[in-house]
């Protein structure tokens, strides 16, 4: 991965990679090279003459994920403020789209927006906001690639932001802001009704765990798209706990409580 930055052209002798994700359209894994803001394209259909193609992003890329159709793959630039969007088709980048501070999706979200169509968010560590990004050329051209529409959250801090097909709840977590009260709960919306805000729910508070800073990480449905699992992060030495939460009433189902589950985070 060592090379030139994208930007400066400057050499960077140890640049760290940030994601790998396997392609859908062809034998390619995608790399995410962080600090020279390089995205590779690695076949690997013929490792004896392994092919290699080096798309210049923007610095400093993370994590991300596909959009519905699963062509197009989305990825936070943290330090530019952007999301990049590779072809993984065409083997090409199809856009730079400026969204707000420190974009931080995870795997982002997808969704049919009421007005606007297919579209793919993004929340922000620096800001409160959630950007939607256009994501159907083909049905939606006017709306591909640029943010459609940016509500604001409970405050800056997330990590994750999450959706499943068969809901109409979107999830946002702010496990990462100073308020105790934002980073111990969640706020959830309407996807059919974006403006009216959220509803903020007490995670933490329902886990009932004591001492410990308690933060409320990464929403994720199960397989049929029923409930959606919290994370309570607290320190190793404290209690934390998993929520499950009822996604069509959004009304605590679950707290799993077990000497094994420390610090979780990922599900």
């Amino acid at each position: 991965t060592r090379g030139m930055t994208v930007d400066t052209q400057e050499y960077h002798p140890e640049p760290r990679v940030a994601a790998i994700v396997a392609s859908h359209e062809h034998p390619e894994f995608i790399v995410n090279v962080k600090e020279t803001g390089k995205i590779l394209m690695v076949n690997y259909e013929d490792l004896d003459n392994l092919k290699v193609t080096t798309i210049g992003a923007t610095r400093y890329l993370h994590d991300g994920g596909w959009d519905v159709t699963k062509r197009y793959f989305l990825t936070a630039a943290n330090q530019s403020n952007k999301i990049a969007v590779v072809d993984s088709k065409e083997g090409k980048l199809a856009a730079l789209v400026d969204v707000g501070k420190i974009p931080h999706p995870g795997r982002g979200a997808n969704f049919v927006h009421p007005k606007f169509g297919p579209v793919w968010a993004t929340s922000h560590l620096g800001d409160q906001t959630i950007a939607m990004i256009g994501t159907d050329p083909k049905r939606h051209p006017k709306n591909a690639w640029k943010v459609v529409q940016s509500i604001d959250g409970q405050g800056g801090g997330s990590l994750f932001i999450k959706t499943h097909p068969k809901s109409k709840n979107l999830w946002v977590d702010t496990a990462l802001n100073p308020i105790e009260q934002m980073s111990q709960s969640v706020a959830v919306f309407d996807i059919d009704n974006l403006d009216k805000g959220f509803e903020v729910l007490p995670i933490a508070e329902w886990a009932d765990l004591g001492e410990g800073p308690k933060r409320v990480v990464q929403p994720e449905y199960n397989q049929a798209g029923d409930e959606v699992w919290f994370s309570v992060w607290n320190g190793k030495e404290q209690t934390s706990a998993v929520v499950v939460v009822d996604d069509r009433t959004r009304k605590l189902k679950k707290v799993i409580k077990d000497k094994r589950l420390i610090t979780p985070t990922g599900k």
